[in-house]
């Protein structure tokens, strides 16, 4: 499995003691809230089992993150191929961060490692972010990432109840278009 560092984080495989503060984070109404529900302790833990697998199966995925400083967890980000289902497909970057660790920039950071690492390992053309339209932090991510979004490529979430989180959007950034991350 790949172990991705930045210069303030470590993108990490997941730990038992990673397991009570992400089901704290799933359990927050605020990190969930463009999300169409909070999870269970129970569905939390489901999550981390299937992140390791994936990232023992294929050497990426959903990592966690870790402040190299301090050790602390602070969320995940990583990689994951477009659920079934969608009305389009690819390699998805991804991210969700504990609120205290909104505002430092971790977001960006640990994303452009898991970005750069699908270009750069995986040999991807092009990855993308999909998030709900009302997002705007994600959506500023996106764009901080050098990502771009086309308005015909927005869709219904069909794993979303109808209702305002069901109207998405993907962003898009082509292998070529990337800005790599300063190790």
């Amino acid at each position: 499995m790949s172990e991705l560092r930045t210069h303030r984080l470590v993108l990490r495989q997941w730990r038992e003691s990673d397991l009570a503060p992400w089901a704290a984070m799933n359990a927050d109404p605020v990190v969930r809230e463009y999300f169409p529900e909070v999870l269970t302790r129970e569905q939390s833990d489901a999550s981390v089992a299937r992140f390791r697998a994936d990232l023992d199966g294929r050497g990426w995925g959903w990592w966690a993150v870790e402040v190299a400083a301090t050790g602390e967890f602070v969320g995940f980000t990583g990689l994951d191929p477009v659920e079934d289902g969608m009305p389009f497909t690819g390699v998805e970057a991804g991210w969700r961060l504990a609120r205290p660790a909104w505002g430092h920039g971790y977001a960006t950071e640990a994303a452009r490692a898991a970005v750069d690492f699908a270009f750069e390992e995986l040999g991807l053309a092009e990855v993308l972010a999909v998030t709900t339209a009302t997002n705007l932090r994600s959506r500023a991510v996106m764009r901080r990432l050098g990502m771009t979004r086309d308005p015909a490529d927005d869709f219904d979430d069909p794993d979303v109840p109808e209702g305002p989180l069901r109207r998405g959007v993907v962003y898009r950034l082509p292998a070529q278009d990337r800005r790599p991350v300063e190790r």
